[in-house]
């Protein structure tokens, strides 16, 4: 099984094939880049520990990564929170699938940035959902799915968190059966779907007029290792790293109006 990943959730599935005793001849991950905050654990640190061939080509798409691909002749590819697109003749290579795990309950929230999307919307329920990778993003049909509860408090971080304790989960339950040929396939109702960009630190503005739940979905959305949100008092710049949302004002006051100070 040839793994294509990054990160803590790249890690996650990397050690969920090695405990299952899956053969992975080569691990396809990013170079690290130096402008992000590093909260995560590197993939390509952990494969080359074991002797795993490491590559980290700035397109992976090029002719001379699809056939190095092929020589491997894989089984599988699964991709676990790889963050460059797969292109179709490398998802037509392995013999069994070309599968993907995604941070979302499909088809909501097929895209980028699916646990901070979540939190922002104030959901009481993510996930995580193993499919075959296809031509669109987020697109192919179901293996299998995971749930998680969002609590009222939590942040990205700690959904994020929850999602790679059932990403372990579901890897261990449907990697086998995608070897022998049990698993489930179920196409995805487009009719459902819903889809969501990428996310830039000025994403995380605070707009004072909206509702006190809006903001305080945005501030758990984007608390550390996340940007922050942020507003301006007095021209300089604050981030909020965490707010909870106050009763009511004791009287009429404009949104963002400072009631206590201290």
């Amino acid at each position: 099984m040839v793994l294509f990943g990054y990160g803590d959730m790249g890690r996650t599935a990397y050690r969920v094939l090695r405990g299952l005793g899956v053969s992975v001849p080569a691990v396809f991950t990013h170079r690290d880049d130096p402008g992000e905050t590093r909260w995560f654990g590197s993939l390509a640190e952990l494969a080359d520990g074991d002797g795993v061939p490491v590559f980290a080509p700035e397109d992976v798409n090029r002719p001379e990564w699809v056939a190095q691909i092929r020589d491997l002749a894989p089984d599988v590819i699964l991709s676990c929170y790889y963050r460059r697109m797969i292109g179709e003749e490398i998802l037509r290579l392995p013999r069994i699938a070309a599968l993907n795990l995604h941070g979302s309950l499909l088809p909501r929230y097929r895209g980028r940035c699916p646990v901070n999307w979540q939190i922002l919307h104030g959901e009481r329920e993510g996930g995580v959902t193993l499919h075959h990778m296809v031509r669109q993003a987020d697109a192919g049909d179901i293996v299998g799915q995971r749930a998680v509860p969002i609590a009222e408090t939590d942040t990205a971080l700690d959904l994020f968190r929850k999602c790679e304790q059932a990403a372990a989960e579901l890897l261990r339950e449907m990697i086998p059966r995608v070897l022998d040929g049990t698993a489930p396939r179920v196409p995805q109702d487009s009719s459902r779907a819903t889809y969501f960009g990428g996310r830039r630190p000025e994403d995380g503005r605070i707009d004072w007029s909206w509702p006190a739940r809006r903001i305080y979905n945005l501030v758990r959305a984007v608390a550390w290792p996340y940007p922050g949100a942020f507003g301006f008092l007095r021209g300089r710049r604050l981030i909020v790293w965490w707010a909870e949302p106050a009763p009511a004002a004791p009287g009429p006051a404009p949104p963002g109006t400072v009631l206590e100070g201290g």
